[in-house]
C-alpha cells in the first residue's frame, strides 16, 4: 500500500469524525481554511497593488473600469482598489489573531499551571494582578495601552497579548488546581518526580483542552478588537490594508458617497468572525474534559 495513504489516513480520520459530529463547526473550519488560503495567496490573486493611489479614480463604484483596468469592488477615497485591500486585509487580520492569541494564551497557560502547582504567595500575587487586569473592559484597556504605545501593527499584537494573558491564566489555573489533587499527581510526588516533570508530563497535557478551547474561541474576538482599534484610529496605520482601517475612513466620512467602502469590509469581518465562533464552539463541545471524562495520566 502507498506509504502516503498510510500517513494521511490517521490525520484524515479525526477530521472526518469531527465533521460528522460537528457539521456546523466544520463549516466554521472551512471558512477559516478559505480565509487562510486567501491570506497566503493574496499577492498572487490581488488584481491591483493595494497601496497604489490613483486620485483621478476616487469613489469608483463596483465593476467600474478605468483606463482598461477593472475594479470589481470599486475604489476608495484615494483611488485604491477595494478588492485588493480586502484580500491583503485577510493577512493582517489572521496575523494579528493567531500571533496575539498564540502568544498571549500560551504565556497565560504556562503562568497559570506554574502558579497553580507552586501555590502560596506567588499564586496569590499573580492572581491579584490578573484580577486587576480583568477588572477593566477589554476595549477600554486596549485603547489605553494603544494610546500609550502608539498606532502600529506590532503594538496591536502586544496589546491583544496583554488582553488574553489574564483570562488564559485564570482558566488554565482552575483546571490545573483540580488536576493537582488527583491520585497520579500524588503518586508522582511520592516517587520523587521533580516539579518540572510533574508540570510538563502530567499537568500540561491535561490542561490542553481548555487551552485549545480558549484560544480558538478568542481568535474571532482578536479580529474584532483589531478592527475596533483601527476604526477608532489607534490600531494599524491608515495606509496598511486592514479591514478595521478600511472601516474607519468609510464609516466616518464617505459612507454616503461610497457605501461599498463600508459594506465589503463589514461583510468580511462578520463572515470570518462568525466562522471562527462556530469552529471554537464545536471545539469546546468536542474537547471539554467535563463532557469527555478523559484524563492523561
Amino acid at each position: 500500500m502507498d506509504s502516503g495513504i498510510l500517513t494521511a489516513a490517521p490525520v484524515r480520520r479525526p477530521i472526518v469524525r469531527f465533521a460528522k459530529r460537528q457539521p456546523i463547526g466544520a463549516i466554521g473550519g472551512v471558512v477559516l481554511l478559505i480565509t487562510a488560503i486567501i491570506a497566503i495567496i493574496a499577492p498572487y490573486v490581488a488584481p491591483h497593488d493595494p497601496y497604489s493611489i490613483t486620485l483621478t479614480n476616487r469613489y469608483a463604484p463596483p465593476g467600474d473600469t478605468y483606463r482598461g483596468e477593472r475594479h470589481l469592488l470599486g475604489t476608495d477615497q484615494v483611488g485604491r482598489d477595494v478588492l485588493s485591500r480586502l484580500l491583503y486585509g485577510a493577512r493582517i487580520s489572521l496575523t494579528v489573531a493567531f500571533a496575539s492569541v498564540g502568544i498571549g494564551v500560551t504565556l497565560g497557560a504556562i503562568l497559570g499551571i506554574v502558579t497553580a502547582y507552586v501555590g502560596g504567595p506567588l499564586d496569590l500575587l499573580v492572581q491579584r494582578v490578573v484580577d486587576s487586569f480583568m477588572a477593566f473592559p477589554a476595549l477600554i484597556l486596549a485603547l489605553g495601552i494603544m494610546a500609550f504605545l502608539g498606532a502600529s501593527l506590532n503594538n496591536v499584537i502586544l496589546t491583544l497579548v496583554v488582553l488574553f494573558l489574564p483570562g488564559a491564566c485564570r482558566i488554565v489555573r482552575s483546571e490545573a488546581l483540580s488536576i493537582k489533587e488527583v491520585g497520579y499527581i500524588e503518586s508522582a510526588r511520592a516517587i520523587g518526580s521533580s516539579g518540572s516533570r510533574i508540570v510538563f508530563r502530567h499537568l500540561l497535557p491535561n490542561c490542553m483542552a481548555p487551552y485549545i478551547v480558549f484560544a480558538s474561541a478568542n481568535l474571532g474576538f482578536a479580529i474584532v478588537i483589531e478592527a475596533a482599534l483601527s476604526f477608532l484610529g489607534v490600531g494599524t496605520p491608515p495606509d496598511i490594508p486592514s479591514w478595521g482601517a478600511m472601516l474607519s475612513v468609510a464609516g466616518q466620512k464617505y459612507i454616503e458617497v461610497s457605501p461599498w467602502l463600508l459594506i465589503f469590509p463589514s461583510l468580511a469581518i462578520s463572515l470570518v468572525v462568525f466562522g471562527l465562533n462556530l469552529f471554537g464552539d464545536a471545539l469546546r463541545d468536542t474537547l471539554d474534559p467535563r463532557l469527555r471524562g478523559l484524563e492523561v495520566g
